[in-house]
């Protein structure tokens, strides 16, 4: 189980700056000696100067250095009287000596782990920006191929359930033509877990040369299909090479998740009511068990 400093620094870590992702980092993986170190022998140890540590404490939510290590004494101080937790696994692979009792608790850990990954690489003020772009769009284009389509059906069934004008269509040729007709109005999604997807990385670069507002959902924050996006969300950064068009799902649809509940947290009342509009509609559609015999 995470301590609350290392939760507290992981839910900030996307929007941190390089030099102060450096310091954050040092302190992940160093959280007992840092415990011990006054500002100026952190900063040469984590190789970053003295502000720069003190604007991503600040940032994270700490007054300050002397704040954060009486914090993070109290913290390491609590942990001594826990027990440890076992080691999670990281990464999943399927050996011919795995049974069927030891594949449900691998598979949970390492989706946990790529949960917790997520959020460490996670950007709040993309996250922002895409809800209120997605809530202002004339029209919203979704992008996929492959087991992404799995991710855009989704986002588009959500969207269409808050009363967003969204299409999708599966079909390269249609991509296209939509991508290539949009306008500055306009908002493209983009969905591919490797950002290597030729296809959607085509349409992307269309949508962006036709002026839509771009977002795209990754995995790698370096990647081919990240070049086109006006906004980027990255998910774990980790490959996985056995099973990892399972995980790749599992990850990107915690960001649709995400989305959604901000888009209706964004204007609660209004959202809610078009949700208990389509639940009329969705409902007149299923059988009464009341009116069984």
């Amino acid at each position: 189980m995470k301590n609350y400093i290392t939760k507290q620094i992981e839910a900030g870590y996307g929007d941190l700056r390089r030099s102060e992702k450096q310091a954050a980092d040092y302190i992940l993986s160093h959280m007992e000696e840092a415990a011990d170190l006054p500002l100026d022998r952190l900063a040469y140890s984590a190789k970053v100067s003295q502000p720069t540590v003190l604007r991503m404490l600040k940032a994270l939510g700490f007054n300050g250095y002397k704040d954060f290590r009486y914090q993070l004494v109290a913290e390491l101080a609590r942990e001594t009287d826990r027990e440890k937790p076992d080691q999670i696994m990281y990464g999943y692979t399927l050996s011919r000596q795995d049974t069927l009792e030891e594949i449900p608790i691998k598979m949970a850990a390492t989706t946990q782990r790529m949960m917790e990954e997520t959020l460490k690489n996670f950007s709040g003020k993309n996250y922002q920006k895409a809800v209120q772009k997605l809530k202002k769009a004339r029209l919203i284009d979704i992008y996929s191929v492959e087991n992404s389509e799995v991710t855009a059906m989704d986002l588009l069934t959500k969207l269409l359930y808050l009363g967003l004008p969204c299409r999708h269509f599966s079909d390269y040729y249609f991509q296209r033509i939509s991508a290539g007709s949009l306008t500055s109005e306009d908002v493209a999604v983009g969905i591919s877990y490797s950002g290597e997807s030729k296809d959607t990385v085509d349409v992307m670069r269309t949508a962006r040369k036709a002026g839509a507002c771009t977002i795209v959902i990754t995995n790698f924050r370096d990647s081919t299909i990240a070049k086109y996006a006006d906004i980027l969300i990255c998910t774990s950064q980790e490959q996985f090479f056995y099973g990892d068009a399972i995980f790749s799902r599992t990850t990107q649809l915690l960001i649709v998740d995400m989305i959604y509940m901000g888009i209706i947290a964004s204007d609660y009342e209004r959202y809610v009511e078009q949700l208990n509009r389509c639940e009329k509609v969705v409902r007149e559609k299923a059988y009464d068990n009341r009116k069984r015999r």
